[in-house]
């Protein structure tokens, strides 16, 4: 003899109920969904208040409905059962099983690291200090005058920046 292993999978049912019927008799229709869920060993995860809604257009020739919905866990092969049992059911207008997935972890973003921590985890400053000049070439940067270039640091820019912003 073969033991074939099912996982249990969540699915979610959502079905209409004739709104001929008594809300009373919705609630048992309702109740009698879940006791034969359970009985074929399925879970009820959730169940919804039945509420009554106009459709957007006739079902059966009727404009409005019950709406229910039932989220549970089930071997796979107890879904065949369910559906029939919902087909065999005359005031259950129409039904939809859903199969829900689980929810997938998101990544993580990368993110950038400010372009200061960058240049001091290698030793640097990103802020090299230009002399000033009125020649093309040197706002450029002809090879003669990368030589001239020197670094800034930090602290420097603070001062200055300080100074500027106190007048």
């Amino acid at each position: 003899m073969f033991h074939v292993l099912c996982f249990m999978k969540s699915y979610e049912l959502t079905y209409v109920v004739s709104s001929q019927v008594k809300e009373e008799t919705a609630e048992s229709i309702k109740k009698e969904l879940e006791g034969f869920i359970q009985s074929r060993e399925g879970v009820i995860l959730t169940s919804e208040k039945i509420s009554i809604q106009t459709l957007a257009y006739p079902i059966k020739k009727q404009s409005s409905g019950y709406f229910a919905t039932l989220t549970f866990q089930i071997l796979e092969d107890k879904i065949k059962e369910i559906k029939e049992k919902l087909e065999k059911n005359s005031e259950i207008l129409r039904h939809l099983i859903l199969i829900k997935k689980p929810l997938k972890e998101l990544k993580r973003a990368r993110t950038r690291k400010p372009l200061a921590s960058r240049f001091k985890a290698i030793g640097e400053s990103p802020f090299i200090k230009m002399p000033m000049s009125s020649s093309i070439h040197d706002k450029i940067g002809t090879p003669e005058n990368k030589k001239k270039v020197e670094t800034v640091e930090i602290d420097e820019i603070n001062k200055k920046l300080d100074e500027i912003l106190s007048e």
